[in-house]
């Protein structure tokens, strides 16, 4: 049961700092918030968090395949660290150059908010792969096994990370927006370090 603890703590923290940068859900959650009003932009966070549900649940079923076919694992292990080595140098050059990204705002009426929070969210193709790998990693420290508690919690536990965020971007967005420099580069940092954390974890993985 302990394990369980922490397997929330770890994959809600992922999936928060995984949300956390300035992007096209969060910057339209804020945005619906401001048209349409507070309950909707709730609304929308919603639908954004039950799709990235989903998709977890997808890639916890990717990570057991892939659990159950250790040749596979030790491909995806190397191409993982040319991958967690790119976003690593990315998220710190973004950092460096203090640069904030305007992503693109789409209208979104009343009576769709949900719908537009799923739609938005589904083409996120990165949510699939990112959980999967999170899955796989926590299999590998023994904080998840394929049991119907420990996949409820890893659900759960990111989609509640990511309503978090959107949640905030919801409510004060009006007192984020003048400190959105400083929040970007400071949350691109903080990536950029996770990414190292990672290609450490994986080198050693393949080593040993």
């Amino acid at each position: 049961m302990h394990h369980l603890f922490i397997l929330f703590f770890a994959t809600f923290s992922a999936a928060f700092m995984a949300t956390v940068p300035p992007g096209l859900l969060n910057m339209n959650a804020a945005k619906v918030s401001v048209e349409k009003g507070k309950t909707n932009g709730i609304i929308f966070s919603i639908g954004v968090s039950t799709m990235i549900m989903l998709q977890a649940t997808i890639a916890v079923y990717i990570s057991r395949f892939l659990d159950n076919n250790p040749h596979v694992i030790a491909v995806l292990l190397k191409v993982a660290t040319v991958v967690f080595a790119f976003f690593a140098v990315y998220f710190f050059w973004a950092a460096k150059r203090n640069k904030v990204s305007n992503p693109e705002l789409v209208k979104i009426s009343k009576k769709n908010s949900f719908l537009k929070g799923i739609g938005l969210a589904a083409v996120n193709l990165l949510t699939i792969p990112y959980y999967s790998g999170l899955n796989i990693m926590w299999n590998a420290s023994g904080w998840i096994q394929f049991k119907v508690w420990d996949i409820a919690i890893f659900i759960l536990a990111a989609g509640l990370g990511t309503f978090s965020v959107l949640y905030m971007y919801t409510i004060y967005f009006n007192k984020l927006e003048h400190k959105t420099n400083r929040f970007s580069k400071n949350s691109n940092y903080i990536l950029s370090g996770l990414m190292v954390v990672l290609l450490v974890i994986t080198l050693i993985r393949i080593i040993y």
